[in-house]
C-alpha cells in the first residue's frame, strides 16, 4: 500500500479545507454531463466530480482525486459502490478523519 500521498475522507462541507490536495468522497450520483457527474455528498450537498466514469456507474460511487475547488474534485479513482450503503455511516467517517482522531486516518 502506498501511503505517500495519501486522500482524506471528505464530503462536501470538509472539501473546502483540501483544495488542491488529494481527497476521496463518497457521492449519491444525480446525473452526469459528458464526463463530469453530479452527485450529492454525504452530507446532502451537491459536489461535482470531473474525469472518466465508470460504464455503467452504480447509484453510489467513492471517488478519489485532487480537489480543484470547494465543490469539486477532479477524480483519478472511481469505485462503484452500488445501488445501496449507508451514507451516514460514511459521513460519520469523514467526521472522524478531520477530528479528534485524525492521526489514525493519515
Amino acid at each position: 500500500m502506498d501511503t505517500s500521498n495519501p486522500a482524506v475522507f471528505v464530503n462536501a462541507e470538509l472539501l473546502r479545507l483540501y483544495v488542491g490536495r488529494r481527497a476521496r468522497a463518497l457521492i449519491q450520483v444525480v446525473r452526469t454531463e459528458g464526463g463530469t457527474v453530479i452527485g450529492k455528498s454525504t452530507d446532502g450537498k451537491e459536489l461535482v466530480v470531473k474525469g472518466n466514469p465508470p460504464v455503467p456507474l452504480t447509484k453510489f460511487v467513492e471517488v478519489i482525486g485532487i480537489a480543484d475547488s470547494d465543490k469539486s474534485i477532479h477524480a483519478e479513482i472511481w469505485n462503484n459502490f452500488g445501488e445501496t450503503i449507508d451514507t451516514s455511516s460514511y459521513n460519520q467517517l469523514c467526521q472522524l478523519a478531520n477530528g479528534e482522531y485524525k492521526q489514525l486516518f493519515i
